[in-house]
């Protein structure tokens, strides 16, 4: 069994709440972050899992992916 990093764009399903002049994110009803809003810049603080890159929001996520399987053409006696 093989552990890959990979990166899901969930932009789409990632919901802000305006809360005391800041935006708070959620995922999946999770909270994952705010979105500081100091006049024209926006600081994103998101959760460890989760990054911004070029205005799109995506989650790390560890996958396990089974191993491509070999094929061996053993001999009647046993070794391959």
């Amino acid at each position: 069994m093989t552990l890959n990093h990979q990166k899901i764009d969930v932009t789409d399903r990632v919901i802000g709440k305006l809360k005391n002049g800041e935006i708070e994110l959620f995922f999946e009803n999770t909270s994952i972050g705010k979105i500081q809003m100091p006049g024209n810049d926006m600081s994103f603080q998101l959760d460890h899992h989760f990054e911004v890159d070029q205005r799109k929001i995506y989650q790390n996520v560890t996958v396990t992916e089974q191993p491509e399987p070999k094929y061996t053409d053993c001999d009647d006696g046993g070794w391959c």
